[in-house]
Protein backbone atom coordinates (compact mmCIF):
# COMPACT_ATOMS: atom_id res chain seq x y z
CA UNK A 1 0.00 0.00 0.00
CA UNK A 2 0.89 3.80 -0.50
CA UNK A 3 1.55 5.97 2.29
CA UNK A 4 2.38 9.44 2.73
CA UNK A 5 3.66 11.13 5.81
CA UNK A 6 0.56 13.75 5.38
CA UNK A 7 -1.56 10.05 5.88
CA UNK A 8 -0.38 9.49 9.80
CA UNK A 9 -1.90 11.01 12.79
CA UNK A 10 -1.19 11.34 16.40
CA UNK A 11 -1.90 7.71 17.28
CA UNK A 12 0.00 4.32 16.80
CA UNK A 13 -0.37 4.32 12.96
CA UNK A 14 2.83 6.66 13.19
CA UNK A 15 4.61 4.14 15.54
CA UNK A 16 6.82 2.36 13.18
CA UNK A 17 9.84 0.17 14.65
CA UNK A 18 11.63 -3.25 14.85
CA UNK A 19 13.21 -5.92 16.87
CA UNK A 20 13.84 -9.46 17.75
CA UNK A 21 12.82 -11.99 20.91
CA UNK A 22 14.32 -11.78 24.21
CA UNK A 23 13.76 -15.05 26.65
CA UNK A 24 10.60 -16.36 28.23
CA UNK A 25 12.45 -16.73 31.28
CA UNK A 26 10.83 -14.81 34.36
CA UNK A 27 8.55 -12.18 32.21
CA UNK A 28 5.24 -11.64 33.62
CA UNK A 29 3.46 -14.29 30.76
CA UNK A 30 5.28 -17.29 32.90
CA UNK A 31 4.53 -15.92 36.10
CA UNK A 32 1.08 -15.49 35.47
CA UNK A 33 0.66 -19.30 33.60
CA UNK A 34 2.87 -20.83 36.59
CA UNK A 35 0.50 -19.17 38.97
CA UNK A 36 -2.80 -19.93 37.31
CA UNK A 37 -1.72 -23.57 35.89
CA UNK A 38 -3.35 -25.64 38.97
CA UNK A 39 -6.41 -22.91 39.90
CA UNK A 40 -9.10 -20.85 37.55
CA UNK A 41 -7.06 -20.19 34.04
CA UNK A 42 -9.42 -16.52 34.12
CA UNK A 43 -8.79 -16.24 38.12
CA UNK A 44 -8.58 -12.34 37.39
CA UNK A 45 -12.18 -11.71 35.78
CA UNK A 46 -15.10 -11.31 37.91
CA UNK A 47 -17.39 -14.09 37.43
CA UNK A 48 -20.21 -12.34 35.38
CA UNK A 49 -21.29 -12.35 31.59
CA UNK A 50 -18.10 -11.35 29.89
CA UNK A 51 -16.20 -14.43 31.43
CA UNK A 52 -18.81 -16.62 30.64
CA UNK A 53 -19.03 -15.98 26.84
CA UNK A 54 -15.23 -16.25 26.68
CA UNK A 55 -15.93 -19.80 28.24
CA UNK A 56 -18.88 -21.21 26.89
CA UNK A 57 -17.45 -20.12 23.06
CA UNK A 58 -13.81 -21.84 23.89
CA UNK A 59 -15.94 -25.02 24.68
CA UNK A 60 -18.35 -24.55 21.54
CA UNK A 61 -15.15 -24.13 19.10
CA UNK A 62 -12.75 -26.52 20.72
CA UNK A 63 -15.48 -29.75 21.78
CA UNK A 64 -15.16 -32.61 19.72
CA UNK A 65 -18.61 -32.92 17.93
CA UNK A 66 -20.07 -29.96 18.17
CA UNK A 67 -21.40 -27.91 15.47
CA UNK A 68 -19.04 -25.21 15.87
CA UNK A 69 -15.74 -27.44 16.18
CA UNK A 70 -12.99 -25.67 14.91
CA UNK A 71 -9.57 -28.02 14.16
CA UNK A 72 -6.88 -26.87 15.76
CA UNK A 73 -4.73 -25.60 13.15
CA UNK A 74 -7.86 -22.67 12.60
CA UNK A 75 -7.78 -21.62 15.90
CA UNK A 76 -6.25 -18.25 15.47
CA UNK A 77 -7.38 -15.61 18.04
CA UNK A 78 -5.70 -11.81 17.30
CA UNK A 79 -4.76 -9.34 19.92
CA UNK A 80 -4.18 -5.43 19.55
CA UNK A 81 -1.48 -4.73 21.83
CA UNK A 82 -1.86 -0.78 22.69
CA UNK A 83 -4.68 -0.59 25.75
CA UNK A 84 -5.64 -4.26 24.76
CA UNK A 85 -2.37 -6.09 26.60
CA UNK A 86 -1.04 -3.12 28.14
CA UNK A 87 -1.58 1.12 28.88
CA UNK A 88 -1.49 3.21 26.45
CA UNK A 89 -2.19 6.57 28.36
CA UNK A 90 -1.01 9.17 28.67
CA UNK A 91 0.56 8.49 25.17
CA UNK A 92 1.38 5.10 23.31
CA UNK A 93 4.72 4.11 24.65
CA UNK A 94 6.10 3.45 21.21
CA UNK A 95 5.48 7.15 21.32
CA UNK A 96 7.01 8.15 24.60
CA UNK A 97 10.14 6.25 23.12
CA UNK A 98 9.81 8.47 20.23
CA UNK A 99 9.72 11.85 22.34
CA UNK A 100 13.05 10.22 24.52
CA UNK A 101 15.25 9.26 21.20
CA UNK A 102 14.73 12.83 20.04
CA UNK A 103 15.96 14.30 23.62
CA UNK A 104 18.79 11.41 23.14
CA UNK A 105 20.36 12.83 19.63
CA UNK A 106 19.54 16.27 20.07
CA UNK A 107 23.39 16.67 20.62
CA UNK A 108 23.63 15.43 17.16
CA UNK A 109 21.05 17.37 15.59
CA UNK A 110 21.71 21.36 16.71
CA UNK A 111 19.33 22.73 14.24
CA UNK A 112 16.72 20.74 16.26
CA UNK A 113 16.44 23.58 18.53
CA UNK A 114 14.81 25.95 16.34
CA UNK A 115 13.43 23.33 14.12
CA UNK A 116 9.36 22.12 14.72
CA UNK A 117 8.44 19.75 15.99
CA UNK A 118 11.43 18.94 17.54
CA UNK A 119 12.07 21.96 19.12
CA UNK A 120 8.28 21.56 20.82
CA UNK A 121 9.56 17.95 22.17
CA UNK A 122 13.05 19.33 23.65
CA UNK A 123 11.08 21.99 25.38
CA UNK A 124 8.43 19.49 26.60
CA UNK A 125 5.91 21.82 24.68
CA UNK A 126 3.22 19.20 23.58
CA UNK A 127 0.39 21.51 22.77
CA UNK A 128 2.73 22.16 19.67
CA UNK A 129 3.82 19.31 19.11
CA UNK A 130 0.21 18.16 19.17
CA UNK A 131 -0.36 20.57 17.19
CA UNK A 132 2.26 20.00 14.09
CA UNK A 133 -0.23 17.14 13.87
CA UNK A 134 0.31 14.34 11.21
CA UNK A 135 3.31 15.66 9.22
CA UNK A 136 4.81 16.45 12.81
CA UNK A 137 4.61 13.06 14.09
CA UNK A 138 5.92 11.34 10.75
CA UNK A 139 8.98 13.43 10.94
CA UNK A 140 9.84 12.36 14.90
CA UNK A 141 9.16 8.88 13.95
CA UNK A 142 11.10 9.03 10.79
CA UNK A 143 14.18 10.69 12.57
CA UNK A 144 14.28 8.88 15.31
CA UNK A 145 13.32 5.22 14.13
CA UNK A 146 15.45 4.80 10.61
CA UNK A 147 18.93 5.40 9.65
CA UNK A 148 20.34 2.11 11.36
CA UNK A 149 20.55 -1.66 11.14
CA UNK A 150 17.61 -3.53 12.45
CA UNK A 151 19.76 -4.94 14.78
CA UNK A 152 20.93 -1.69 16.00
CA UNK A 153 17.42 -0.81 16.51
CA UNK A 154 16.61 -3.78 18.39
CA UNK A 155 18.70 -3.01 20.67
CA UNK A 156 18.47 0.54 21.36
CA UNK A 157 14.77 -0.67 22.35
CA UNK A 158 16.33 -3.30 24.58
CA UNK A 159 18.00 -0.43 26.64
CA UNK A 160 15.12 2.19 26.80
CA UNK A 161 12.35 -0.37 28.15
CA UNK A 162 15.30 -1.59 31.13
CA UNK A 163 15.53 2.12 32.13
CA UNK A 164 11.91 3.77 31.27
CA UNK A 165 9.58 4.26 33.95
CA UNK A 166 5.80 5.02 33.22
CA UNK A 167 4.85 8.37 34.76
CA UNK A 168 2.14 7.78 36.50
CA UNK A 169 2.90 3.96 37.89
CA UNK A 170 6.73 4.62 37.86
CA UNK A 171 7.02 0.33 36.37
CA UNK A 172 9.30 0.02 33.31
CA UNK A 173 6.59 -0.46 30.70
CA UNK A 174 6.72 -4.35 30.40
CA UNK A 175 5.31 -4.24 33.76
CA UNK A 176 2.11 -2.43 33.04
CA UNK A 177 0.39 -5.21 31.27
CA UNK A 178 -3.19 -6.22 32.40
CA UNK A 179 -2.81 -9.82 34.16
CA UNK A 180 -6.51 -10.71 33.13
CA UNK A 181 -5.72 -10.87 28.84
CA UNK A 182 -1.85 -12.18 30.03
CA UNK A 183 -4.49 -15.07 31.82
CA UNK A 184 -6.60 -15.03 28.40
CA UNK A 185 -3.75 -15.55 26.23
CA UNK A 186 -2.54 -18.48 28.09
CA UNK A 187 -6.33 -19.82 29.05
CA UNK A 188 -6.61 -19.84 25.17
CA UNK A 189 -3.17 -21.26 24.01
CA UNK A 190 -4.24 -23.76 26.63
CA UNK A 191 -6.75 -24.80 24.63
CA UNK A 192 -4.99 -24.97 21.30
CA UNK A 193 -5.45 -21.88 19.80
CA UNK A 194 -2.41 -19.61 18.38
CA UNK A 195 -2.24 -16.25 19.76
CA UNK A 196 -0.77 -13.11 17.86
CA UNK A 197 -0.34 -9.55 18.08
CA UNK A 198 -1.70 -7.77 15.52
CA UNK A 199 -1.28 -3.43 15.93
CA UNK A 200 -1.52 -0.90 14.37
CA UNK A 201 2.50 -0.06 16.66
CA UNK A 202 5.65 -1.04 15.09
CA UNK A 203 6.72 -4.50 14.61
CA UNK A 204 10.26 -4.31 15.12
CA UNK A 205 9.59 -1.94 18.49
CA UNK A 206 7.16 -4.96 19.45
CA UNK A 207 9.10 -8.22 19.02
CA UNK A 208 12.51 -7.72 21.40
CA UNK A 209 10.09 -8.25 24.07
CA UNK A 210 6.51 -9.74 23.50
CA UNK A 211 7.37 -13.28 24.08
CA UNK A 212 9.17 -12.32 27.74
CA UNK A 213 6.05 -10.34 28.22
CA UNK A 214 2.97 -11.97 26.84
CA UNK A 215 4.62 -15.70 25.84
CA UNK A 216 3.98 -14.17 21.91
CA UNK A 217 6.81 -15.21 19.53
CA UNK A 218 8.32 -12.76 17.34
CA UNK A 219 6.89 -14.30 14.76
CA UNK A 220 3.41 -14.05 15.54
CA UNK A 221 3.51 -10.52 16.05
CA UNK A 222 2.04 -8.61 12.81
CA UNK A 223 2.46 -4.89 12.99
CA UNK A 224 3.37 -1.20 11.11
CA UNK A 225 6.89 -1.46 9.64
CA UNK A 226 8.85 1.47 7.87
CA UNK A 227 11.36 0.02 4.51
CA UNK A 228 14.58 -2.05 5.16
CA UNK A 229 16.73 -2.88 2.68
CA UNK A 230 19.77 -5.51 2.92
CA UNK A 231 23.32 -4.77 2.53
CA UNK A 232 26.69 -6.15 2.74
CA UNK A 233 28.84 -3.66 5.06
CA UNK A 234 32.06 -4.55 6.49
CA UNK A 235 31.61 -8.11 4.66
CA UNK A 236 28.53 -8.72 6.74
CA UNK A 237 25.04 -8.92 5.55
CA UNK A 238 22.59 -6.56 7.58
CA UNK A 239 19.03 -4.79 7.03
CA UNK A 240 19.26 -1.18 7.02
CA UNK A 241 16.35 0.69 8.01
CA UNK A 242 14.75 3.38 5.72
CA UNK A 243 12.57 6.56 6.42
CA UNK A 244 10.02 5.49 4.75
CA UNK A 245 6.63 3.48 5.19
CA UNK A 246 6.05 0.21 4.61
CA UNK A 247 3.00 -1.10 5.86
CA UNK A 248 0.60 0.41 8.39
CA UNK A 249 -1.18 -2.27 10.67
CA UNK A 250 -4.42 -0.18 11.84
CA UNK A 251 -7.92 0.04 11.15
CA UNK A 252 -8.41 -1.36 7.33
CA UNK A 253 -5.05 -2.34 7.58
CA UNK A 254 -5.35 -5.19 10.60
CA UNK A 255 -7.25 -7.23 7.73
CA UNK A 256 -4.89 -7.06 5.47
CA UNK A 257 -2.13 -7.40 7.82
CA UNK A 258 -3.69 -10.71 8.79
CA UNK A 259 -4.21 -12.47 5.90
CA UNK A 260 -0.36 -11.63 4.54
CA UNK A 261 1.60 -12.37 7.65
CA UNK A 262 -0.92 -15.22 9.08
CA UNK A 263 -3.01 -16.51 6.24
CA UNK A 264 -5.86 -17.63 8.41
CA UNK A 265 -8.76 -15.61 9.54
CA UNK A 266 -8.96 -15.24 13.25
CA UNK A 267 -12.44 -16.77 14.73
CA UNK A 268 -11.03 -14.65 17.85
CA UNK A 269 -10.16 -11.12 17.72
CA UNK A 270 -9.26 -8.93 21.19
CA UNK A 271 -9.04 -4.93 20.57
CA UNK A 272 -9.81 -1.86 22.47
CA UNK A 273 -10.48 0.98 19.96
CA UNK A 274 -11.57 2.37 16.82
CA UNK A 275 -8.49 0.94 15.36
CA UNK A 276 -9.43 -2.42 15.95
CA UNK A 277 -12.92 -2.03 14.43
CA UNK A 278 -11.99 -3.96 11.54
CA UNK A 279 -9.85 -6.74 12.55
CA UNK A 280 -13.50 -7.72 14.84
CA UNK A 281 -15.75 -7.71 11.67
CA UNK A 282 -13.27 -9.48 9.60
CA UNK A 283 -13.15 -12.11 12.67
CA UNK A 284 -16.97 -12.24 13.27
CA UNK A 285 -18.79 -11.45 10.28
CA UNK A 286 -17.74 -14.27 8.50
CA UNK A 287 -20.69 -16.76 8.86
CA UNK A 288 -18.86 -18.93 11.06
CA UNK A 289 -18.03 -19.20 15.12
CA UNK A 290 -16.51 -15.89 16.13
CA UNK A 291 -15.66 -14.20 19.35
CA UNK A 292 -15.15 -10.00 19.49
CA UNK A 293 -14.01 -8.42 22.79
CA UNK A 294 -13.25 -4.98 23.34
CA UNK A 295 -11.39 -3.82 26.76
CA UNK A 296 -13.66 -0.76 28.01
CA UNK A 297 -11.24 1.51 29.65
CA UNK A 298 -13.89 2.25 32.87
CA UNK A 299 -11.34 2.18 35.77
CA UNK A 300 -9.75 5.56 36.24
CA UNK A 301 -8.90 4.82 39.67
CA UNK A 302 -6.72 1.28 39.03
CA UNK A 303 -5.90 2.73 35.20
CA UNK A 304 -7.57 4.55 33.47
CA UNK A 305 -11.38 5.90 32.54
CA UNK A 306 -11.84 6.87 28.50
CA UNK A 307 -13.63 5.58 25.55
CA UNK A 308 -15.04 8.56 23.04
CA UNK A 309 -12.89 11.53 23.49
CA UNK A 310 -9.05 10.64 23.86
CA UNK A 311 -6.37 11.05 21.30
CA UNK A 312 -5.08 7.46 22.28
CA UNK A 313 -7.41 5.07 22.22
CA UNK A 314 -10.06 6.27 20.97
CA UNK A 315 -13.46 3.60 21.26
CA UNK A 316 -16.14 5.13 19.37
CA UNK A 317 -17.49 3.64 16.34
CA UNK A 318 -16.33 0.15 17.68
CA UNK A 319 -18.41 0.73 20.81
CA UNK A 320 -21.81 1.48 18.84
CA UNK A 321 -20.93 -1.71 16.45
CA UNK A 322 -19.96 -3.90 19.45
CA UNK A 323 -23.94 -3.67 20.51
CA UNK A 324 -25.07 -4.51 16.92
CA UNK A 325 -22.31 -7.60 16.48
CA UNK A 326 -22.50 -9.02 19.84
CA UNK A 327 -19.24 -8.40 20.92
CA UNK A 328 -18.19 -8.50 24.97
CA UNK A 329 -17.67 -4.96 25.98
CA UNK A 330 -15.28 -6.04 28.67
CA UNK A 331 -15.59 -3.49 31.54
CA UNK A 332 -12.22 -2.72 33.39
CA UNK A 333 -13.97 -1.68 36.42
CA UNK A 334 -17.04 -4.42 36.50
CA UNK A 335 -14.82 -7.28 34.98
CA UNK A 336 -11.36 -7.08 35.86
CA UNK A 337 -10.82 -8.21 39.42
CA UNK A 338 -7.07 -7.10 39.33
CA UNK A 339 -5.68 -4.75 35.95
CA UNK A 340 -1.78 -5.41 36.26
CA UNK A 341 0.69 -7.99 36.39
CA UNK A 342 2.43 -7.05 39.67
CA UNK A 343 -1.09 -6.70 41.24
Amino acid sequence: MTTTPASFGINRRVLLATGASLPVLFGPALRVEQATAQADPLQSWSDNTSKQVIVEFVARVTRQGNPDFVPPDERIATFDNDGTLWVEQPMYVQLAFALDRVKALAALHPEWKDTQPFKAVLEGDMKTLAASGEHGMAELVMATHAGMTSEEFQRIVIDWLATARDPRFKRPYTELSYRPMIELLAYLRANGFKTFIVSGGGVEFMRPWTERVYGVPPEQVVGSSIKTKFQMRDGRPELFRLPEVNFVDDGPGKPVGINEYIGRRPIAAFGNSDGDLQMLQWTTMSGGAGLGLLVHHTDAEREYAYDRNTSFGRLDKALDAAAVNHWVVADMKDDWKRVFTFD
